[in-house]
């Protein structure tokens, strides 16, 4: 059931199609995921173009988040790393060495055993990453220009409840 006064959408077109070709089979979810994945490739797209700018990747961008959210001396281990993005140590590596030979991270030993090797924000990539985020926040609050800060909480708590649900079935 679509909220009062909303315009109708791609999605609702969707929606009308399947119920007249299976009125048998409720396509409701196609309302959620349908709208949520054309959300993520609008997202993506505008994401991409400011990391663009940036000189960055959007996985390059991810990475320094990681970095930078650890807080002083901005290190992870490319463990922690690939674990935090989802990715596999190999994948993390080939970032990690992208992003030393822009200078942006430094692999750094670890002084209490010297099989651990961090990698580390350098000063430009702080500056970097420092940058980037205000755009990226900024860019993402006129994503969600629409909605008003009690309907943000409420997707946010509603999308919450959902990925916990999907999560338990996607396993």
């Amino acid at each position: 059931m679509a909220v009062e006064g909303a315009r109708p959408d791609e999605v609702d077109a969707v929606l009308d199609r399947w119920v007249q070709v299976r009125p048998d089979v409720d396509p409701a979810s196609i309302g959620v995921f349908g709208r949520i994945a054309r959300l993520d490739l609008m997202r993506r797209a505008a994401v991409r173009r400011l990391h663009e700018r940036h000189g960055i990747t959007s996985a390059a961008f991810d990475l320094l988040s990681q970095l930078r959210r650890a807080g002083p001396p901005h290190r992870r281990t490319t463990g922690e790393l690939a674990e935090a993005t989802l990715l596999t140590s190999a994948a993390t590596t080939l970032r990690i060495d992208r992003l030393e030979t822009d200078g942006l991270v430094r692999r750094v030993r670890s002084d209490d055993d010297r099989r651990v090797v961090y990698a580390e924000l350098t000063e430009a990539g702080l500056a970097r990453i420092d940058a980037v985020y205000e755009e990226h926040i900024a860019l993402e609050d006129r994503l969600l220009a629409g909605l008003d800060a009690a309907e943000r909480a409420q997707l946010a708590d509603l999308l919450r409840a959902l990925t916990h649900s999907v999560s338990g079935v996607a396993r």
